[in-house]
């Protein structure tokens, strides 16, 4: 198989979450590649970022809406994006066994739209910030912690085994990271902080009303869908042609596949329902491999 083969089939084959790491990647490359060619050439590099950050006055914020999404791919540096990425790879397995990938950029973009409003907010209403120059806001922190908190709260007693702690429940990583960042408020970054707490109330409300049975990122979903609908090529409509048959050929050629079909749906969710029950009484580091293929290809067909 040729490179060009290789990479298409890694492109289709990538989990969505695996595809907004790459692209988080790539723009802190690109963006930093542009930085040190500014450097060496001796000419102003921020003008570009400034375009793309998520400002705290309103005003500036009309002339670019836009930044209330870029400014998420956008990273201050090798640790920022670092922490971001792991956490986002690490919170994704778990919450793409449980719901699909459509789901996940709910949450993510979501998260990250919250975040920057509660920033923003944040700015022109606490005290401690006024009479303070000018101020921005990148990095996916809040879609992160949109993810992380949101898959959490679905499954809080799940065990995950981390390295030199050893097994401990999902919630206590949550409400760990949850208070680090209340705890930093006063430590510098306080707009960072209070933008990744805006992104985990989301994950955290977006899941409480899942169970309840409202999907308050549906209108998201379908935005999404919207746009993407205008980049797909329409299909040519095949000419009409009149078939003729009898009853019982319509029923050899519809029936047969319809039932074996149904027969394979139900024995498929047989096993996957069987899969949680064991990672919900054992955590998911207990599943065999075969299992945990299993499922994370159940997760991407739904």
């Amino acid at each position: 198989m040729m490179s060009s083969d290789r990479i298409k089939y890694k492109i289709q084959t990538a989990t969505v979450t695996e595809k907004l790491i790459a692209i988080n990647v790539l723009v802190f490359i690109l963006f930093f590649l542009f930085k040190t060619i500014a450097f060496l050439f001796q000419f102003q590099s921020d003008f570009l970022v400034q375009w793309f950050v998520f400002p705290k006055e309103p005003m500036e914020f009309l002339m670019k809406p836009w930044s209330i999404i870029t400014y998420s791919f956008l990273h201050s540096g090798i640790w920022h994006i670092l922490s971001n990425m792991l956490i986002l790879y690490f919170s994704g397995i778990y919450f793409l066994n449980y719901f699909s990938p459509k789901r996940l950029l709910n949450y993510y973009f979501l998260g990250v739209i919250i975040g920057a409003l509660v920033y923003m907010l944040s700015y022109n209403l606490f005290p401690a910030f006024q009479g303070t120059g000018k101020s921005y806001l990148m990095g996916a922190s809040a879609g992160v912690m949109a993810v992380l908190i949101g898959i959490a709260s679905h499954v809080p007693n799940m065990r995950v085994r981390l390295m030199l702690i050893g097994s401990v429940k999902f919630w206590w990583i949550a409400a760990f990271l949850v208070v680090l960042d209340v705890i930093q408020i006063p430590m510098g970054n306080a707009g960072g902080h209070l933008a990744h707490l805006g992104g985990a109330a989301l994950g955290y409300l977006y899941t409480n009303q899942l169970q309840k049975g409202n999907d308050i990122g549906k209108w998201f979903e379908n935005i999404m869908d919207s746009i993407a609908s205008l980049f797909k090529p329409r299909e040519k409509k095949a000419r009409m042609k009149t078939v003729y048959r009898t009853e019982r050929t319509a029923a050899s050629k519809s029936g047969q596949p319809k039932s074996k079909s149904k027969f394979d749906k139900n024995d498929k969710q047989k096993r996957v329902d069987a899969i949680l029950d064991k990672i919900s009484k054992s955590g998911y580091e207990s599943l065999s491999k075969d299992e945990k293929d299993f499922l994370f290809q159940a997760g991407k067909e739904d």
